[in-house]
């Protein structure tokens, strides 16, 4: 993927006020995962969302941050499978916020700390690995609205069956 203001096979949508970065293979779902954030955005499921482009995009490490920009000969569309390419408005740039890699062979339920956060162009951004067959949504939506916990926790460790199943064996009563 390349950061120094070149197309990059990848898309963005942004989200509040940072962009969502989306990366995979063709037909990972990409486009989908752009529409599907867009729409939780309308339902008042996370701030208001905007394309900003899908399939192909611009990167580029300016102070600090990773801005995105759409491709200017796809500025404003996307594919909504099944009934080819729409238009959308969009927005013209922003800073990324997160970083979302579909397919991730690295995906686990319960991802260590160094997976969470990647490099590009020398940013370091937080990440969300998503694993092969399973929908990204709701891990977006939940990275977007909720905190992360303060608190480390080893699932084996506080699992009083010691199979790594249980976050705390107490959680319901604590």
């Amino acid at each position: 993927m390349t950061a120094d203001g070149k197309s990059a096979h990848a898309s963005a949508v942004l989200v509040g006020d940072r962009a969502v970065l989306i990366r995979g293979l063709s037909g990972s779902g990409k486009s989908r995962l752009v529409f599907d954030l867009i729409l939780a955005g309308h339902a008042g499921q996370i701030p208001e969302a905007m394309l900003i482009g899908d399939d192909r995009v611009h990167l580029e490490a300016k102070d600090g941050r990773l801005w995105v920009r759409p491709a200017p000969e796809l500025a404003g569309l996307i594919e909504i499978r099944g009934l080819g390419i729409r238009r959308f408005d969009f927005a013209a740039e922003a800073i990324v916020g997160l970083v979302v890699d579909l397919a991730a062979s690295d995906a686990a339920r319960l991802p260590q700390p160094e997976a969470l956060r990647t490099i590009v162009a020398g940013v370091e951004l937080p990440r969300i690995p998503v694993g092969e067959g399973f929908s990204p949504l709701p891990l977006v939506v939940a990275s977007l609205t909720t905190i992360e916990s303060s608190t480390s926790l080893n699932p084996l460790d506080d699992c009083s069956k010691g199979i790594g199943n249980h976050i705390s064996p107490t959680i319901a009563t604590e």
